[in-house]
Order: structure tokens, then sequence, then C-alpha cells
């Protein structure tokens, strides 16, 4: 019936989630700015993409769903009504290398680990 297309994660800085979303997810990027897109930014008064209201992730290969990173003015608050979940070869590390690169430990349970990104959106983490 349908086709899951894009994931839209509101937040308070779209640049740098949606950087840290991209090296977390094998396989993503940070969408590239081509001049097309600098000059439509330009024109609705954003001259840096560091500033961008709406900042894309896309998987490289095209297959998957996208995820957008959109800036809202309000605060996160209370419990996800929607999180990812992630599978990383060994738990352990996994977890380890995401708190380092500054996501927080926020439940441990018998083969899976609660945690939240660097804006405090929940996701888990599975070993493959």
């Amino acid at each position: 019936m349908a086709a899951l297309r894009d994931v839209v994660v509101d937040c308070r800085h779209p640049a740098s989630l949606a950087r840290w979303w991209a090296r977390t997810l094998d396989g993503y990027r940070v969408a590239p700015y081509d001049e097309s897109e600098l000059a439509r930014l330009r024109a609705a008064g954003v001259e840096d993409p560091e500033d961008d209201p709406s900042v894309l992730v896309e998987p490289v290969d095209g297959a998957g769903p996208r995820l957008w990173f959109t800036r809202v003015p309000e605060p996160k608050a209370g419990k996800n009504r929607l999180h990812l979940d992630l599978t990383v070869p060994d738990l352990a590390a996994g977890v380890a290398g995401l708190v380092e690169r500054g996501a927080a430990v926020l439940a441990r349970h018998d083969g899976w680990v609660v945690l939240a990104d660097p804006e405090g959106d929940e996701f888990c983490v599975f070993p493959a």
C-alpha cells in the first residue's frame, strides 16, 4: 500500500545532528550542497549551510529511507513516540563508540541498549 521514503527528526540544530547521524549509520552521508541548493538557501536568507533549517541525510547507494533533520523552536519533551533501532557487530564496542561520539546510555537491557543522540532523541542498539 505504501513505501517508506523519509524519516523526519525535529531538532534544535539540523546541521550538527545530521552530521552525527551520517557518521553513525553505515552507508549514509549528508547530502552534498550543489550551487542550486546554495542559491535556494541564499534566497531564503540562509548564507551558511551550517544554518540550514532542514538537512538531508541520504543513503549513498540510494537504497533505504532518507533522514531529514528539521529545525523546530520547541525543545524535546518526553519520550519519543518513534525511534530507530540499529544493529552493530559487537554490542559493547558499538555502544562505547556511540557514547564516545556524544550519545548517552539511557538503559541497558538483556541483549540491547537504549541510547540518546546528542539532542536527546532515543534509539536502541542491538547486536547484529
